[in-house]
């Protein structure tokens, strides 16, 4: 398969506004409840994960539904890791995470869907049960992403809410704002 342009954008506004695409505003949520939406996206990409065809691309400019739960799987698996430093570590800083090139390296376009669907929702659960265990004392805790770009764990978590809840758009076409 052909390598999809990376993306390039800064998507940190996704904290001020709603998304012009899936629609979610996830500056507005309360982080408390991300576990449960991260448990019932988790739920969808089983299904959707169990469909037919899932490592076609159905566009030249987009991954495959096999590619885009490889990927929430490894979203999931990197935000654990992250929201673990900050409740570790004062002020971490993240080292950069090339996503597109994971996916390459990776080969998500070829592994098997029953697994990635099982780790999916093994590192959901995983980060979900991380996010229950913050403290109202932990969420002011603060980070750093490689760009300098600073968070306290409140907005980490929000932000980390938009990309399994957009990706989980670009493969159905629900959710959000729009439907």
């Amino acid at each position: 398969m052909a390598p999809i342009v990376p993306d390039s954008k800064n998507w940190t506004w996704v904290l001020d506004r709603a998304c012009p695409e899936c629609g979610y505003f996830v500056g507005e949520l309360d982080p408390i409840f991300v576990p449960d939406v991260v448990r019932q996206n988790a739920a969808v990409w089983q299904q959707v994960l169990a469909g037919e065809n899932v490592a076609v691309r159905t566009r030249d400019d987009r991954w495959s539904t096999l590619e885009y739960g490889a990927h929430v799987r490894d979203v999931f698996r990197v935000f654990h890791a992250r929201i673990s430093l900050m409740l570790n570590e004062d002020n971490p800083t993240f080292e950069n995470w090339d996503q597109d090139a994971t996916a390459i390296a990776e080969s998500y376009g070829t592994q098997d869907p029953a697994k990635v669907a099982a780790e999916l929702a093994a590192a959901a659960e995983e980060i979900a049960t991380l996010i229950e265990s913050i403290t109202p004392d932990d969420w002011q805790r603060g980070g750093r992403r490689s760009d300098g770009s600073a968070f306290t764990l409140y907005r980490w978590v929000q932000y980390f809410a938009h990309d399994p809840l957009h990706h989980l758009w670009d493969v159905t076409g629900q959710g959000g704002g729009r439907s």
